[in-house]
């Protein structure tokens, strides 16, 4: 009986296709994070918990940083499927506009619960990765910029000002993953912090 048991998982795993199989492990990856945090993702752990032997893992991500940049790729085209989705159904106005961004934003990061902050941090630790985080970043603000130009009466919003509205859009979203505020706080002052935003790239116009 116990070799067939032992036999049986490794017949199954082999079904698996080689995206399948990162997609396992992107998904048990994120629950380690959940589970344990983000220090205890390490590719051994990885490996036992997803039941596979350690060059699968190796094979799919050669360093921790590599899974940990994979892990915010994922968070991220989420993210941008998300805010793509709700923009194209958005109603035309500078308040509709501010109340999708936001409201994508923060739902994201709630659909992710605490791991994303705990990722993000993990980010920080390296300068590759913070390069990483930094190029997703500057693409979300100009996805950004591009909604939201049309209401600016100059026709132009100046990068400060994209920066501090992502600077509240992630704090307020992991205040209300941490329970701090609620979503709907989250949500309704970082859509006033955007309209604000355009307010002021409109009188400040050259």
């Amino acid at each position: 009986m116990s070799s067939i048991e032992l036999k049986e998982p490794a017949r199954l795993r082999q079904r698996l296709s080689r995206q399948g199989r990162r997609q396992q492990l992107m998904e048990v990856a994120w629950r380690i994070v959940r589970e344990e945090g983000t220090d205890a993702l390490t590719l051994p752990r990885l490996a036992e918990q997803a039941g596979v032997a350690k060059p699968v893992v190796y094979d799919h991500f050669s360093t921790r940083p590599v899974l940990l940049a994979a892990l915010y790729q994922d968070f991220d085209s989420r993210q941008t499927a998300i805010m793509d989705a709700a923009l194209q159904s958005s109603a035309p106005t500078l308040a509709d506009r501010a109340a999708v961004i936001a409201s994508s934003y923060v739902d994201c990061v709630l659909l992710q619960g605490r791991e994303i902050p705990g990722v993000i941090a993990a980010l920080a630790s390296s300068p590759e990765l913070e390069r990483i985080k930094r190029d997703y970043e500057v693409i979300f603000m100009e996805k950004c910029r591009l909604a939201l130009v049309p209401f600016a009466e100059a026709r132009h919003i100046a990068l400060p000002g994209l920066w501090a509205m992502l600077g509240a859009a992630e704090a307020l979203s992991n205040a209300a993953a941490s329970g701090d505020i609620t979503a709907t706080e989250a949500k309704d002052e970082l859509s006033e912090t955007i309209v604000a935003m355009v307010a002021r790239a409109s009188a400040r116009r050259p």
